[in-house]
């Protein structure tokens, strides 16, 4: 089945879109969140845990899985989604971000990228068509442009040259494409400088990608920034296409950039911050460790649904925690990403019903 996105009903106060993507492992409704698996797995969670907990598309790292297993690995036993059974539809990023994560490890060129490995020190070169080749080879439903990702702060010149190198790319990206079945996002850069930003725009659009995603953000710029640029750019991008911002974030950010138009995120947040003890509810952050949980009997957010919250105590959760127990990581995990499941579910629904403007400025203000 082609890759396809139709946006269903338009917010009449803001820009919220509700959407749905089609691709052959299955539908999107977008707003969406995706829920990072880095190395083909979204830690301490097995898939149909996931599932169950609302998730319909999963994000997976190219880098990491490049330098392990190896993408022709992967292939050989049939594809990222047998390979880690997970049947619904997958993002897989182009490694740029991890490479530019790996400043001390790594030369940018005209072509692309000679980086040594975190795993052994091996040399490999990463270019924007060897980027789409191993995409290929996972076998993911929507694939990233290789693009440089720009630091904060950058200057004006800085920005510019990483922009123009990040075009060029993207221009080698859709020509090293085979698989039209595959869906290829391109990347809008420009720093902090909002003219940096249109020019993206100007020159990405024409390239005709099937969807646009905000790069360059949650990268340690302030955070009114990191909205300026979901504000001011996100209705610059084609009304058709999914737009995607990359990287974001917390709830706050969500509800926010749904509020600009965005139809797509990913972030490590739910997770991370759940194998370290710190889990969102409705009312207020749990820090799980802390003491005044130690008898407590309630669940973790009695509005929450999950199988977290519908079988154990904020005393229990503690215990797990504190002892080193395994199953800690594992029931934080669950709750933590149901919870932003749920959110999503509830941005949809005030979409649906015209009421998101509302919703938003309740969210936020509490």
């Amino acid at each position: 089945m082609p890759f396809s996105f139709d946006v269903l009903k338009k917010d009449s106060e803001t820009s919220a879109r509700l959407g749905r993507i089609v691709t052959s492992h299955g539908i999107i409704h977008t707003p969406v969140f995706m829920p990072v698996g880095t190395q083909g797995t979204v830690k301490a969670m097995r898939p149909d845990e996931i599932a169950k907990c609302g998730a319909e598309i999963l994000l997976g790292n190219t880098y990491h899985l490049y330098l392990r297993p190896g993408h022709e690995s992967i292939a050989k036993l049939g594809g990222l989604h047998k390979f880690m059974n997970w049947p619904g539809p997958i993002l897989t990023d182009s490694g740029g971000f991890q490479v530019y994560s790996l400043s001390s490890l790594r030369k940018i060129g005209p072509d692309g990228v000679m980086f040594q490995s975190h795993i052994d020190g091996s040399r490999h070169f990463l270019s924007p068509r060897k980027a789409v080749e191993i995409q290929e080879a996972l076998g993911s439903d929507i694939m990233m442009c290789l693009d440089e990702c720009t630091p904060y702060p950058a200057t004006f010149q800085q920005t510019l040259d990483s922009l123009n190198l990040t075009v060029k790319w993207a221009r080698l990206s859709l020509e090293a494409r085979t698989n039209s079945g595959q869906a290829l996002f391109g990347i809008i850069q420009g720093g902090s400088y909002p003219e940096l930003r249109r020019q993206a725009v100007e020159e990405m659009i024409p390239l005709d990608f099937d969807g646009y995603a905000l790069g360059g953000v949650s990268v340690g710029e302030p955070k009114e920034m990191m909205y300026a640029v979901a504000r001011e750019i996100s209705p610059l991008l084609p009304f058709a296409k999914p737009r995607y911002l990359m990287g974001v974030g917390t709830p706050d950010d969500l509800v926010y950039a749904v509020s600009c138009g965005i139809d797509m995120f990913d972030c490590v947040i739910p997770t991370r911050c759940a194998r370290h003890g710190l889990l969102f509810t409705n009312s207020e952050k749990i820090v799980i460790k802390n003491a005044r949980w130690r008898e407590d009997h309630r669940p973790l957010d009695e509005t929450c649904d999950c199988y977290t919250c519908s079988n154990y105590s904020r005393a229990y959760l503690r215990h797990l925690y504190v002892a080193g127990e395994i199953l800690a990581l594992i029931l934080n995990s669950i709750h933590n990403i149901r919870h932003y499941m749920r959110l999503m579910e509830n941005i949809r629904s005030a979409i649906r019903e015209n009421r998101f403007a509302e919703f938003r400025n309740n969210y936020l203000n509490k």
